[in-house]
């Protein structure tokens, strides 16, 4: 996917040094980077422009970064790399609360800046990469159905289980990686899309919800194996018809 030359992002940051370096450094990893000093310009830029993320500064003249992010997140589907001075973990977690997708505190390794653009952009873009499915794709495991273009499992006894929107694409993750040891952040990418964020262990609560429900079923008790510093893995075969 070549992402970069087309991606506009929005540098909100009103500091005379840190601006300029921000958006140029971006600039030179071959993004389309536009400045913003204010809140104001923002919505000005968003008013003539698609923006496909913003690099927002939590201290701003006028409206703050957090009022910005919770905006955003009400408005529309624009992620959010949150910068700040503040090291603050109040700070981290109310902007991971609002709806930013990430936290960078200064100062900071600009590869490391350029690295989570990328991911969260990768996120992002890619949030539904496991739903969409050909109108007939169905998959076979331990005596389970799964039916991608329902969205619905069923038991060996051909009764439906009861799974929630993550649960069943968590299973597709799976179901499409038979066999093979799958990372947190895998997952989490494959999975939850923009509401991901590092060290998120919410994948865990959920692995183990679904675990769960298929052990409910005498031929799903330990399809879903935990690996030992590496993740998890599906251990059953698959069949697709």
């Amino acid at each position: 996917m070549h992402m970069d030359s087309e991606t506009v992002i929005a540098v909100i940051e009103d500091d005379p040094e840190i601006g300029p370096l921000v958006a140029g450094l971006l600039r030179r990893e071959g993004f389309e980077a536009e400045l913003c000093p204010t809140g104001e310009a923002f919505d000005r830029l968003r008013a003539r422009r698609r923006i496909d993320m913003a690099v927002l500064d939590l201290m701003l003249p006028g409206e703050d970064g957090l009022s910005i992010c919770r905006r955003l997140r009400a408005e529309g589907e624009v992620p959010v790399l949150m910068v700040t001075a503040r090291g603050d973990d109040v700070d981290r977690i109310v902007g991971l609360e609002i709806g930013a997708d990430d936290y960078l505190a200064k100062p900071f390794n600009p590869r490391e800046l350029v690295a989570r653009v990328r991911a969260i952009l990768r996120r992002t873009r890619d949030q539904h990469r496991v739903v969409p499915v050909p109108a007939a794709e169905r998959w076979h495991f331990a005596g389970f159905t799964i039916d991608l273009a329902t969205r619905t499992l069923t038991d060996p006894d051909a009764r439906e289980v009861d799974l929630t929107g993550g649960e069943f694409d968590l299973l597709v993750a799976f179901i499409r990686h038979p066999r093979r040891v799958l990372s947190r952040d895998q997952l989490l990418d494959w999975t939850r899309g923009r509401d991901a964020h590092p060290f998120d262990r919410a994948i865990d609560v959920q692995v183990g919800k679904l675990r769960r429900k298929l052990a409910a079923h005498l031929a799903g008790d330990g399809i879903v194996k935990t690996i030992r510093g590496g993740g998890y893995c599906l251990a059953a075969t698959v069949e697709r018809g």
